[in-house]
């Protein structure tokens, strides 16, 4: 059996030395153009030339939960793709959507203004009740970031495509569940995968049905987000502020009114980064199974785009 190993921005030879060792039987290697075929590859944007070289490949194992740079490549209508479920990513992107949400929720971002600024005071505390969070994407992540809100006790919700039942949150879906989601949420979070369906899906007239003082939290794609209509909302005052992951441009250009914007918290794509020996045993276990002929968690359907 022969692996490719094919990650842009990625250091190989860790990757390399734990799949040799998880999967000790095969042939593992770095891609470089012109390399014989392989049965597998562990790819993380990968160049065209590299699908195109590797036709036979039995599956792409991508290092991530997100697959849109790689359906956006010309992939043969018969290859496979299989993400991550997880591997240490839920728990992280848990832990992140909590502090931003309690963050805001307690107004710890005004006490430290006031601790700056040498004043000692007292805010009055917000109802729970006056919060309900709304989770955009229900998958292993979001399910995941909506059962741990509910557990602070915030009305929770979720929407998905299609539907689905979560212990502790009021789940709509599809279209005809959309605007109801929206008109009930104060506090946004996105965990959608990015489809051309979802492009753009946080704009001006998603985000206005929220309700007045809303909050947005968004770790999932930049392109989820119009974020001129963003701005435009808060300075209007429906939209209180926002918790940001993801950029339509990254690493975010110098002079992004982002930078500044005092009702704005930023961070540089990393709510939930990839743990590399959590990847390496749910690939390597993946792969073993599709020798076997068996199924496995995270099949990509490519039409749908997750």
């Amino acid at each position: 059996m022969k692996i490719t190993f094919c990650c842009t921005d990625t250091k190989a030879e860790p990757w390399l030395q734990g799949l040799a060792a998880a999967l000790p039987r095969a042939d593992i290697s770095v891609w470089q153009p012109g390399a014989p075929q392989a049965d597998y590859a562990v790819v993380w944007a990968p160049p065209q030339q590299f699908i195109d070289e590797q036709p036979a490949l039995r599956a792409l194992c991508n290092i991530g939960a997100g697959v849109d740079g790689l359906l956006r490549l010309r992939l043969p209508p018969s290859m496979r793709v299989v993400r991550l479920d997880d591997a240490g990513m839920a728990v992280q992107m848990a832990e992140y959507v909590s502090h931003a949400l309690i963050r805001h929720f307690r107004e710890l971002d005004q006490y430290e203004a006031q601790m700056r600024a040498g004043r000692w005071g007292y805010l009055k505390p917000p109802r729970r009740q006056d919060f309900p969070v709304g989770v955009m994407g229900l998958g292993v992540l979001g399910e995941r970031v909506a059962r741990t809100v509910a557990q602070f006790d915030f009305p929770v919700l979720g929407w998905s495509r299609s539907p689905k039942a979560v212990a502790g949150v009021r789940t709509y879906s599809g279209a005809e569940g959309f605007s109801e989601f929206l008109a009930a949420t104060r506090v946004l979070v996105n965990l959608l995968p990015l489809t051309p369906e979802t492009q753009g899906i946080m704009r001006r007239d998603t985000l206005a049905r929220l309700k007045p003082g809303a909050y947005v939290i968004n770790v999932a794609r930049g392109a989820h987000l119009v974020e001129e209509d963003l701005l435009a909302l808060i300075e209007e005052g429906h939209v209180a502020g926002a918790t940001l992951d993801v950029f339509r441009t990254e690493p975010l250009p110098a002079g992004h009114p982002f930078w500044n914007h005092p009702k704005i918290t930023i961070t540089p794509h990393t709510s939930a980064r990839t743990l590399r020996d959590e990847s390496i045993a749910q690939i390597a276990g993946k792969i073993a199974a599709m020798e076997r002929g068996e199924a496995v968690a995270g099949a990509v359907d490519t039409a749908r785009g997750y």
